[in-house]
Parts: structure tokens; C-alpha cells; sequence
């Protein structure tokens, strides 16, 4: 997220669109100008702000496009494919512009991109059928056979921010990896997108279900485009989906799904250790007033429905927000809306009792905290680099420094890459283009290499901690 000054009063500004109707044979061209309030820019984590003109944005519909005739499975188990329709198609060039117009080095694009959709099956947190969206996205060109990058999102309110149906930053890794000549599987997550109900934010385990199951329906839909998968994953994530792709790239690893072999880990400023690196950095001022704010209602109000975090909105929440905050996250708000009726601390939003127990947590708190917790807690056979950044005020160094002990005590060493003074979103503009050349010399077999090491083109690196 980029940086604001705590008790800063966001300005208002709406979220615009620019639709057309899109096609495999159809590309728009489309420039506008943004002016996203500064609230907007500090919870960057929601992986929907745009703050550039964009040169050249994707294409959308106007009205739903139709389905792709790809041959569905016949079956009702977890992952199987539901539907396929296309979100966008884009040439080389319109992908880099786009990429250069949000900041991005766009010198790793080789290939057009197309986007689709895919609807599939998956569970709820409780273990109920379900269904979940997705974004796919294919390069234009290259080898038949395509290697997979799972790209897991960061924090989102809006369901229409998620990858599968949105304009901007949802998009800016899936095209970016797709573009050097990669399938793409982008989860929405359960509750974003299309997906029916609430989204679950933070809940790892039903993450990593909807992203598994994404993976298999996304072999489902490139096999029927004919752009079949080889197998192999190269997992990424930025901020909440950094976090969830370390938790996706151990169910790999440990086998479960045959059709897939984990390559690479790289996920882009993950806060993998609540308990000690970003609850004690919200308490002590390391987060930014507002994202705090926002970050905290999204949490409690979402794991209340999974733990026994507080039996009435009032014991947490103070009045009058606890009359209303729960209704601020129901997929149907965006920040604008949110941190506008939200106070300006974290301090102000929970009552003192509450307040404390975040320093002390137990019961249900507790519960919900540790759930999400120990995603780097295990031993993974594959290279694992960790990108963050010093100036992130929304997931502080701290966990990316905590990921990495908690690799070096099973045996695993993976450099923290340290962005230096770029704010939460500007780590993920810079760690995505290195990634992807990173990806690309483990594909063509060349060792894990140095080029963290690199000043002024990779940032620093603060090695191994443990």
C-alpha cells in the first residue's frame, strides 16, 4: 500500500469504469485518468487502486459474453469446471502499455494475452459444495504446452475488484506473467467475483481449497482451448495472496493434487506471522492508521463467522460503528465507501476490553490468529525467495523476516528481497518483473542464482534469517 499520513480525511472519489464488449477476436483500446483517494492508495493491499492513466486498459463487457464451447467434466467433485467465458484479449503491445501505465517494467512481455473466466466447483469453509470464479489467462503465441503460475490476490472488499472481473490491479500480475509466455491461474476466492455469499478474508485453509480447486479447473479449461498444461507451478502472491501461496505451494509439495509439481515459490510481501510481526506492528504504529483501520473491521467481522470472536458487534466495536460495521463488509462496498465510516484508529474502532485482548489474545481471537499463522512453517524441496519491502506500513519486513526463520529452522534457506523505501504496492511493482525472469531460469534450468544480490536493479537483500 502506498503510505498515508495516519489521520489523513480520504478524499471522495468513485470507482469509474470503461466497459466494451469483448471477444477472443476483439481488443479495446481505452485512456483514462483515475484520481483515486488517498485512502484508496493506502489500502493497496486491496489490490484495486490505479493511481495512472491507463494507456491501454483490457477489455470487458458491457453486457455478459457468451460461454466458450470448451468440452465440461461430467462430474460434481471439487475443481470440476463449470464454465468458461472470455474477460479479455489484449496484444503485446496493448499489454505493456497497460503495464507501463501503472508503473510497471514491462521489458519481460513477449506475448498477447487472453482472459477467461472459469466458474468451478469448490467447498466452503465449513466443507459445503460450493461454487468459486476465476481468472485464466493465456499467452497469444509461444509453446503449445504451458507451464502454470498460481497468482493468488491480495486483500479485496469489492467483489467486482477480484481478477476475473476486474479493470486494474487484479490484473496487472496475471497479465504480466501471462505475457511472458505462462497460463495464469488467478483465484477470485470464495465470495468475490461471481462466487456466491461473503468472501472469508483471511481464511487460509478455504484460500487454499478455492485456489487448488482454480488449478484444476484451470487444466480443465487450457486442455479444452488447446493450450494443455505441463504441470508444473510456479507459485507467486501478493500481500493477503503471499501468504496464501506459501500456504497453497505445502498442500502441493505434499501431494495433493498428482497433476501438479510445485517449481518455485515467490511470493510479494505476505503477512505470514499475525501473532508476531503484524498485530504487534498495528499496536505499536509500524501500520498505517487507515489500513489498520480497514484491515482490522475486515478481519474481525469476517473470522466471526468461523470463531467465537465476540458474541455481539459491541463487544469488540465501539459505538456507533457496531451498529453498522458488519454491514460495510459485504462484497458490496468499496474502501471509498468503508473507511469513511470507519474512525481514524484502530484505538477508536474497539473498545478498550477488545482493544487489549489484541495484545493478550484468547478464546476465539486467538483461534482465528493462529489459524492463519505457520504458512512458512515447513520444509519445501523447491528455491523459495520472499519480496518485501522497509517502507511497507501494511505488512511490515517483520513478517517477511519471520517467513524466512520459520524456513531456516526446517532447513531452508530463502533470501528476504528487500525493496527498500517502496510502499506496500510498490513492492509488488517492482518484485513482479524479477520474479518473472526468475521463473524463467528455473524453467530453462539454470540454478536458483544471485540476482538478488544485485543493487539498483533488484534491490537488497537481507539473506537468510533464522
Amino acid at each position: 500500500m502506498t503510505q498515508t499520513t495516519p489521520g489523513t480525511t480520504p478524499r471522495t472519489t468513485n470507482r469509474t469504469t470503461n466497459k466494451a464488449t469483448p471477444h477472443t477476436t476483439t481488443r479495446t483500446h481505452a485512456g483514462r485518468s483515475v484520481r483515486r483517494r488517498r485512502a484508496r492508495r493506502s489500502l493497496a493491499a486491496a489490490t484495486a487502486a490505479v493511481v495512472t492513466v491507463l494507456a491501454a486498459a483490457p477489455a470487458f463487457a458491457a453486457s455478459e459474453p457468451r460461454p466458450v464451447p470448451v468440452p465440461l467434466q461430467q462430474t460434481t467433485g471439487r475443481g470440476t469446471l463449470l464454465g468458461v467465458t472470455p474477460v479479455g484479449d489484449l496484444s503485446r503491445t496493448e499489454v505493456a502499455a497497460f503495464l507501463k501505465g501503472a508503473g510497471i517494467d514491462a521489458s519481460t512481455v513477449r506475448h498477447g494475452v487472453r482472459g477467461y473466466r472459469l466458474t468451478y466447483r469448490t467447498l466452503t469453509p465449513q466443507g459445503a459444495p460450493t461454487t468459486a470464479t476465476g481468472l485464466l489467462v493465456l499467452p497469444k503465441g509461444g509453446d503449445r504446452r504451458l507451464d502454470l503460475v498460481a497468482d493468488t490476490h491480495g486483500t479485496m472488499v469489492h467483489r467486482d475488484y477480484a481478477p476475473s472481473v476486474a479493470e486494474d490491479f487484479g490484473l496487472y500480475a496475471p497479465y504480466l506473467h501471462a505475457a511472458a509466455g505462462r497460463a495464469v491461474a488467478a483465484p477470485d476466492y470464495l465470495g468475490l467475483g461471481k462466487g456466491p455469499g461473503l468472501h472469508p478474508y483471511m481464511d487460509t485453509a478455504s484460500a487454499v481449497s478455492a485456489s487448488l480447486d482454480m488449478l484444476r479447473a484451470s487444466r480443465t479449461a487450457a486442455a479444452g482451448l488447446g493450450r494443455p498444461l505441463t504441470g508444473d507451478v510456479y507459485g507467486t502472491g501478493f500481500s493477503q495472496g503471499g501468504q496464501i501461496a506459501m500456504a497453497l505451494g505445502r498442500e502441493l509439495a505434499r501431494g495433493a493434487d498428482r497433476h501438479f509439481r510445485l517449481r518455485a515459490l515467490a511470493p510479494v510481501a505476505g503477512p505470514y506471522d499475525l501473532r508476531g510481526a503484524e498485530v504487534p506492528a498495528l499496536l505499536d504504529g509500524r501500520v498505517n492508521d487507515i489500513s489498520g483501520v480497514f484491515y482490522m473491521a475486515y478481519f474481525l467481522t469476517a473470522q466471526n463467522r468461523l470463531h467465537p470472536v465476540y458474541a455481539d458487534p459491541a463487544e469488540a466495536f465501539r459505538q456507533p460503528h457496531a451498529g453498522y460495521v458488519e454491514q460495510l463488509f459485504d462484497t458490496r462496498h468499496t474502501e471509498e465507501d468503508i473507511v469513511t465510516k470507519l474512525p481514524g484508529s484502530v484505538k477508536e474502532l474497539l473498545t478498550d476490553d477488545f482493544y487489549q485482548r489484541l495484545g493478550n489474545p484468547t478464546g476465539g481471537l486467538l483461534a482465528a490468529l493462529k489459524a492463519q499463522d505457520g504458512t512458512c512453517d515447513w520444509k519445501p524441496d523447491v528455491p523459495v525467495r520472499l519480496h518485501t519491502a522497509a517502507g511497507d506500513t501494511d505488512v511490515p519486513i517483520a513478517n517477511s523476516v519471520s517467513c524466512a526463520a520459520d524456513l531456516a529452522r526446517n532447513g531452508v534457506k530463502a533470501p528476504v528481497i528487500d525493496h527498500g523505501k517502496a510502499d506496500h504496492n510498490g513492492s509488488f511493482k517492482l518484485a513482479g518483473p524479477q520474479i518473472v525472469r526468475w521463473f524463467d531460469r528455473l524453467a530453462h534450468g539454470n540454478s536458483d542464482g544471485d540476482t538478488h544480490r544485485k543493487h539498483g536493479t533488484d534491490g537488497g537483500t537481507h539473506g537468510t534469517h533464522g
